[in-house]
């Protein structure tokens, strides 16, 4: 086997952002390994995933061969990963200045905007032990600001850089996934939901989809009241053991 054949290592949980990985890869029809990364578990802080993603959270990923012909080499972010795997295999990126500038707007109200107060509206709607209201009500119009964006430009293009399916819409399509639990009705969006429909049909998308179906991820349980303590009670010294 060559090394421009050896498999990917992602290391993945079926959350928002270990779709858009996924997305890609299987757009690009490259071959890759899941490695589950149980997030409720604390696989995150094991010493061997630091080590390829300091900020311990997935997803991460290994490329066996980059194109400099070195080492391999790791990624963390999903935004970083998705503009090197769209970089290196030519794809998914415009390579003109006003499309690639479009591409990376987008990508980037997704990583800044859309993915943050959503994850938010996520967790004070739903995992967090005390309701607030103000919380839960600020996170649910700022998420629904960013549907009335998102929608407002859908209404011009077909995708949200422009005329071609990118990287953007690969970000934020996981994030538009859990409308309902994000307090939304697509319905309400027109644009948005025409978009989302045709983004959800796309094999690629069905095939990513269907990874999240598969073992270990079919049979996982709800968050624990443990694992949530391992994900929203993290400090420093929780990470590295310091006193």
């Amino acid at each position: 086997m060559s090394l421009a054949s050896l498999p990917y290592a992602l290391h993945y949980w079926p959350t928002p952002n270990g779709h858009k990985i996924t997305m890609l890869l299987e757009e690009l029809g490259q071959p890759y390994e899941i490695h589950p990364v149980n997030i409720s578990a604390g696989d995150q802080f094991k010493p061997e995933f630091l080590a390829i993603a300091p900020n311990n959270r997935m997803p991460a990923l290994v490329d066996p061969a980059p194109a400099d012909g070195g080492e391999p080499l790791s990624l963390f972010e999903s935004g970083a990963i998705l503009m090197y795997l769209a970089e290196k295999h030519g794809a998914f990126l415009p390579a003109d200045l006003r499309g690639r500038k479009a591409v990376l707007e987008w990508l980037f109200w997704q990583v800044g905007g859309l993915g943050p107060m959503a994850g938010q509206n996520h967790h004070f709607g739903i995992y967090a032990p005390e309701k607030i209201p103000y919380a839960i009500e600020r996170y649910v119009k700022e998420t629904n600001r960013l549907y009335g964006v998102l929608d407002r430009r859908l209404a011009l293009v077909p995708f949200v850089a422009g005329e071609a399916y990118t990287i953007a819409d690969m970000a934020i399509y996981p994030w538009i996934v859990p409308w309902e639990r994000q307090q939304q009705r697509l319905a309400d969006f027109p644009h948005l939901s025409r978009w989302f429909a045709e983004v959800a049909a796309r094999p690629a998308t069905v095939r990513a989809y269907a990874v999240a179906q598969t073992e270990p991820f079919s049979g996982r349980s709800a968050v624990t009241e443990a694992g949530k303590k391992l994900l929203f009670g993290q400090t420093a010294a929780s990470v590295t053991g310091r006193p």
